[in-house]
């Protein structure tokens, strides 16, 4: 039971929340001044991880927050430890990994994660996971290969023993 009430900003959490407590938490304003401000900032990042693959830019996201960009970048980065941009870049780069990694051609996973250009897409993500998206594809198609034929090379031997996978 999570109750959040805007006139008095207090926030009623109940035991389920915290299993090992068995009283009720009261957060209120006078123990947490910025709650409201967090949960303006939280809801932004949300925001991002629902809508990484639209054209979505630094206006869009601050909007969702009610707040100015310039307030809005400087909030963001002292929570986060990254900019709203860096973010949103880490977001597309991390679903372009999981996506390649289910065999997704490079040109089709550009364009899925919200990069309008293939060769911005080619060169960020580069820079970032340090090899190109088509060997970042080529490597992983082969690794399936190799675990497809000798599917117990990647198993710990001490374990597909215990389990008796192996020969003795």
């Amino acid at each position: 039971m999570r109750n959040v009430t805007s006139e008095n900003a207090s926030i009623r959490i109940s035991a389920a929340t915290f299993p090992h407590s068995r009283k009720f938490v009261q957060m209120t304003t006078e123990h947490y001044p910025k709650v409201y401000l967090y949960r303006r900032i939280v809801h932004a990042k949300l925001f991002i991880d629902k809508n990484y693959a639209k054209n979505i830019d630094l206006n869009n996201i601050s909007d969702e927050a009610y707040f100015s960009k310039f307030h809005f970048i400087r909030l963001f980065k002292s929570i986060y430890k990254k900019t709203p941009h860096q973010y949103l870049t880490y977001v597309r780069i991390e679903k372009a990994k999981e996506l390649l990694k289910n065999d997704q051609p490079v040109s089709e996973v550009c364009f899925m994660v919200g990069f309008d250009s293939f060769t911005s897409f080619s060169g960020l993500f580069s820079k970032v996971v340090g090899q190109s998206p088509s060997s970042f594809l080529k490597y992983h198609q082969q690794l399936k290969n190799r675990i497809a034929k000798v599917p117990l090379a990647f198993i710990p031997s001490c374990y597909a023993f215990q389990h008796g996978w192996l020969k003795e």
